[in-house]
């Protein structure tokens, strides 16, 4: 048994189940943020989709993108199937202009919670805990509990992470194709040096976090700096 699954288990001895959420897109300089919220109980970390997929559970920096893949794809199958619980939720790039970064992630992430949390046995923290990946959220509308680097300690952090990641890079491929001159497709809209060269050649777009952009379109030789550095 994984540690993460490990980690799950003993938690569900005193709650009905576990919800994971994980962001992908907070640091990138375009494209929304998103959250991803999974649901897990005792009986899901006993079936067979764990005992298949389980073992390659982790933080989704560390799987390969055909794993990361083939992951969320194994995931919708089983909730089709009336197996698994999860939703991402979704930040754009005018709202985190609105609310800022953080702000735009505490919507992100309380946007899947939503769309999750009507499906857990009880709404109250006897029933149901909320662990986030990270720091606590505050305010959050939620009661919750935080786990730094969670994403490589708990199963259900791991699989939100798994979630929030593939439906970003795929959010961020479609953009590509209507903005082929950026690379979204290749760096999923990061601070790489290509994407930075990009933007100075080409401008940026609306699909483009104005404030992340300020110190780049105004003093590009000190934004390489802190690249590099």
């Amino acid at each position: 048994m994984s540690a993460l699954k490990r980690h799950d288990r003993r938690r569900l001895r005193d709650c009905a189940a576990l919800v994971g959420v994980d962001e992908a897109g907070r640091g990138a300089l375009a494209g929304p943020v998103v959250a991803g919220a999974v649901l897990v109980d005792t009986p899901f970390l006993d079936g067979r989709w764990c005992r298949k997929f389980g073992k390659h559970i982790n933080d989704s920096k560390q799987l390969t993108p055909a794993l990361r893949e083939e992951l969320f794809d194994a995931m919708r199958a089983e909730q089709a199937a009336g197996g698994l619980v999860f939703s991402p939720g979704i930040a754009s790039v005018e709202e985190i202009a609105a609310l800022n970064i953080l702000g735009a992630t505490r919507l992100a992430m309380q946007r899947a919670l939503e769309a999750v949390l009507p499906h857990a046995p009880a709404l109250c923290p006897e029933g149901c805990v909320v662990l986030l990946d990270g720091k606590p959220m505050r305010p959050f509308p939620y009661a919750h509990e935080a786990l730094v680097k969670g994403d490589g300690k708990c199963l259900a952090i791991a699989l939100g992470s798994i979630i929030a990641k593939v439906t970003r890079d795929r959010e961020m491929v479609r953009l590509h194709a209507a903005f082929p001159h950026y690379g979204w497709a290749e760096h999923k809209g990061y601070a790489v040096p290509a994407h930075r060269d990009a933007i100075l050649t080409h401008g940026p777009c609306a699909h483009h976090r104005e404030l992340f952009l300020r110190k780049l379109l105004h003093a590009p030789e000190q934004a390489e700096l802190d690249l590099v550095g």
